[in-house]
């Protein structure tokens, strides 16, 4: 078996959990890799064993080795990042929780003991969430895809963008915005909900295309079949430039440019402990268990 492990800076408290949990690896013999970032922040902390040469990753080499998960110690930016190195690999990512909220990364501190014996014995499930593919001739996309959403605004101002929207080439509708959201189920909890739209579960075969603050109040968000190919035009008049980001990842575009979007052919995979489900972890991270009168009724 072997496993890459992934992150950034982590809290110091839980800095000891960390690298008594690579120690209770090594002793398993499980073939353990590293990102760059984690190993430089790591590296003083990690005993090698029997003359053990150190590997590190990266998205140009990951494909030279055999992976079996990648363990991810972070936040939910943590995990998109893991994207970028898995890419249509299908690698299953394991996200541990070191960050705040923590909607893919669903796995407490508090489980790490456990991790591991549930992994050899394959106590967990696959949730398979879906990816946008982005397209453009006009542009040079290095990774074209995002796992939450792909998002448009101006790139110079405040001022609105004006841009039109085509499902599988018919015209839906202009948008008079600061922006425009499409996004994943996975995504749904992230830009998108923060700019009024729905949450979606992560498995649904479904897309959201958002508005930021549109200036017409009758426009809303709209959730479409993710078989529909959404094609953007930025059909602003002036010469300033935009800009296209993809789970955060930014590039500028120019005035007139279209892009096309839709479901990828691939997917990646979350790996979701057992006592884990997505409706826990909604009423977890968004509060919704506070409600006095859920306990009420119980009693």
């Amino acid at each position: 078996m072997n496993f890459l492990l992934h992150g950034n800076k982590v809290p110091k408290d839980f800095r000891k959990q960390i690298v008594d949990f690579i120690n209770e690896i090594k002793e398993k013999n499980i073939r353990t890799l590293y990102t760059k970032s984690f190993y430089e922040y790591f590296q003083k902390s990690i005993i090698t064993h029997n003359n053990e040469k150190i590997i590190t990753i990266n998205s140009s080499n990951i494909g030279n080795h055999k992976i079996d998960y990648i363990i991810c110690f972070g936040g939910d930016g943590t995990i998109l990042n893991a994207a970028t190195l898995v890419q249509d690999k299908e690698i299953p990512i394991v996200g541990i929780n070191t960050g705040r909220l923590g909607f893919l990364a669903t796995i407490s501190k508090n489980q790490l003991s456990s991790l591991l014996k549930n992994l050899i014995e394959k106590k967990y499930k696959v949730s398979n969430r879906s990816l946008l593919n982005i397209e453009s001739e006009e542009h040079l996309i290095d990774i074209p895809f995002a796992l939450n959403e792909i998002s448009f605004c101006s790139k110079e101002n405040t001022s609105m963008i004006n841009i039109k929207v085509y499902l599988n080439d018919e015209y839906l509708n202009m948008y008079w915005a600061d922006g425009l959201i499409i996004s994943t189920p996975t995504g749904s909890t992230g830009y998108s909900l923060s700019c009024g739209g729905p949450i979606v579960m992560p498995e649904s075969n479904n897309f959201i295309i958002t508005p930021i603050a549109p200036h017409n109040l009758n426009v809303r968000p709209l959730v479409i079949s993710d078989k529909n190919v959404v094609k953007i035009e930025i059909a602003d008049l002036t010469s300033r430039k935009f800009l296209l980001s993809m789970d955060s990842r930014n590039q500028y575009i120019k005035n007139s440019s279209s892009i096309k979007i839709k479901k990828a052919s691939y997917c990646i995979k979350l790996v979701e402990i057992e006592s884990i489900n997505y409706s826990k972890t909604l009423r977890e991270k968004l509060l919704w268990g506070l409600d006095r009168r859920n306990y009420e009724i119980q009693e």
